[in-house]
This record gives C-alpha cells, sequence and structure tokens, in this order.
C-alpha cells in the first residue's frame, strides 16, 4: 500500500510542475509547448491532483470545461481505485 500511494505523491507532484512549466511557455509565447493530450494523459495516468492544483495555483486551462471534466472525473475513478486498493 506504501508504494502506490509514494507513486501517487510523486506523480501528483510531477504533473503540478508540468503544468507550471507549461503556463511559463504560454506565458512567454513559445513554440514548442506541451499538448493537451499529454496533458490528459497525465491526468488518466494518476496525476488528477496534481493537475487541478496545477489548474488553479499557475490559473492554466481554467477557461476550458474539458480540462475541468476530464480531470474532475479522472479524480474519482483514482480514489475509488485508491480505496479499493486499501480496502
Amino acid at each position: 500500500m506504501g508504494d502506490l500511494i509514494f507513486y501517487y505523491i510523486v506523480y501528483n507532484a510531477i504533473c503540478l510542475i508540468i503544468y507550471g512549466i507549461d503556463k511559463f511557455l504560454a506565458i512567454r509565447k513559445s513554440k514548442r509547448r506541451i499538448s493537451e493530450r499529454w496533458l490528459f494523459i497525465l491526468a488518466l495516468f494518476g496525476g488528477p491532483f496534481g493537475c487541478i492544483i496545477g489548474m488553479f495555483l499557475f490559473r492554466h486551462k481554467t477557461r476550458k470545461v474539458k480540462f475541468y471534466l476530464w480531470n474532475f472525473t479522472m479524480l474519482l475513478i483514482w480514489c475509488y481505485i485508491i480505496a479499493s486498493y486499501i480496502f
């Protein structure tokens, strides 16, 4: 159980950092940005907390409804996975 929690915390921290990097690149109007597809994949593989915190902390992708729907759906799914793993 400790391995899953460690993975979850580290991976969400990485997702948070990636959202910050993408916001930084957006401000600089860089052509090399992180694609929306990769941001969705981050949440899919266990990073919805980091993605949601990154959205609000960096005010990034907050106007796009699909990010809210996807990240909160992934949050519910991952909460279920962790709860079923613990119990």
